[in-house]
């Protein structure tokens, strides 16, 4: 039997906090002898790379308690529960609940499914954790869930309706992380933009971002995970420009660069809104850069509207670009839709990586010969404040450190610095 528990983690930063909450969870009732998948539901591939796992896993550990949690558990918790492999599903309201973990729950429990109407949910409670094992950066849950339907996605339904944290313990838990020796924190939810619409007041991320900042003075590094730019509050783009220790790095939830599978896509936004965003946010802090997340061969979509989305990432001056081709999930509108064929989408899919790699190779070519302030994720890599990966390449370092380094050379995917003298 193993020893501890293991917990296996799939998907966003969002998981990779919580598997941290499980473990202080698990940790603390002193359970043993469980190996927890921690799954995701963002497309098919990631849930059948869990299942993968998790088989992989009982051979391996045959005497292993296996225990399946996440948001592809929350969506089809019967499929996990008939896997033989498998002795224990719970939800995503379930996990994060110290009683969940007691051992006696946990490894004895009669029955298969612990999986509430996550629907019904209307609390994100506060988790407070001192910082996030073998990371540089910690992660804070500011919100969580989603009121929104775009047609491809189910993670509404893994998560459950929009609810935030209230300011005051995200400023406790990030004081914390700050005192435990961390420089960078992230925030970090399911739908980060829509923070504070369920709260007194409806303060949003802007305010929130300030509130951190001005309370938390000693913070080095604040940054935002993937944000929806049609969301973005006057508050926050006033912090943009006006805050250096807000990172100048943002990751937008873009999907498309044309207006007919937008809307088909049912987002809030249209071609020129990300544009104008980006243009507005570059005028104010001229050092930004963009990442955002595209969809390659949504359904009806055709040549001309994908050229639209190649065309938009010269338009909004993208660098990094996380590309999926599109994926039917079932129970979501455009798995009903008239699909592109899987060629034809893995194609385009690989004409827009290819577009992220030249924009990639092009910042870091504007960028050789500067000095900035890198935080060391390891003795050796780490990352500007804009989010570039640097190789350390005379010395190593202390993980954790933020190091001026010269930017001397880059192999098309990273810098490799050297110490300022």
């Amino acid at each position: 039997m193993t020893r501890g528990t293991d917990i296996v983690t799939f998907g966003c930063r969002l998981n990779t906090y919580e598997s941290e909450v499980m473990r202080g969870h698990a940790e603390a009732a002193g359970l043993d002898g469980a190996i927890v998948f921690n799954t995701c539901a963002v497309t098919a591939e990631a849930e059948r790379q869990a299942r993968q796992a998790i088989r992989k896993a009982r051979r391996e550990n045959p005497e292993a308690r296996i225990i399946v949690t996440g948001c592809a558990a929350q969506v089809n918790p019967d499929q996990f529960a008939e896997m033989p492999e498998v002795d224990l599903v719970i939800g995503n309201e379930e996990k994060l609940k110290a009683a969940s973990w007691q051992p006696a729950l946990a490894l004895h429990a009669n029955e298969r499914i612990r999986v509430n109407d996550i629907m019904s949910v209307t609390e994100t409670a506060g988790h407070l954790i001192g910082g996030l094992e073998g990371r540089a950066r910690a992660f804070v849950q500011v919100q969580n869930g989603c009121d929104h339907r775009c047609t491809f996605c189910i993670i509404p339904y893994g998560r459950g309706p929009s609810r935030s944290v209230a300011a005051g313990e995200v400023v406790a838990e990030v004081r914390k992380l700050v005192e435990n020796g961390y420089r960078e924190v992230v925030l970090t939810g399911v739908d980060i933009t829509s923070y504070g619409g369920d709260l007194p007041g409806r303060p949003g991320l802007g305010n929130l971002a300030r509130r951190i900042l001005k309370l938390v003075p000693d913070l080095e590094r604040l940054r935002l995970s993937s944000i929806d730019s049609i969301e973005a509050d006057d508050d926050l783009m006033r912090l943009i420009a006006e805050e250096e220790r807000l990172m100048p790095h943002l990751h937008l939830s873009l999907q498309s660069g044309d207006d007919m599978i937008l809307k088909r896509m049912k987002r809030r936004h249209l071609r020129d809104d990300s544009i104008r965003f980006c243009e507005e946010a570059r005028r104010l802090r001229p050092d930004i850069i963009f990442g955002a997340d595209f969809i390659a061969g949504f359904p009806t979509e055709t040549d001309e509207m994908f050229s639209n989305t190649m065309r938009l990432v010269d338009e909004c001056g993208l660098t990094w670009l996380h590309v999926f081709p599109f994926s039917p999930r079932p129970g979501t509108p455009a798995a009903k839709m008239p699909q592109v064929a899987r060629n034809i989408a893995k194609a385009r899919a690989e004409q827009l990586r290819l577009k992220g790699a030249s924009r990639v190779s092009a910042h870091l070519e504007s960028g050789l010969g500067e000095t900035k302030p890198v935080l060391m994720e390891t003795p050796t890599t780490g990352r500007t404040h804009q989010f570039t990966p640097v190789r350390l390449a005379d010395s190593a370092a202390a993980a954790g450190e933020i190091l001026p380094l010269r930017l001397a050379a880059h192999d098309g995917q990273s810098f490799e610095g050297l110490r300022a003298a």
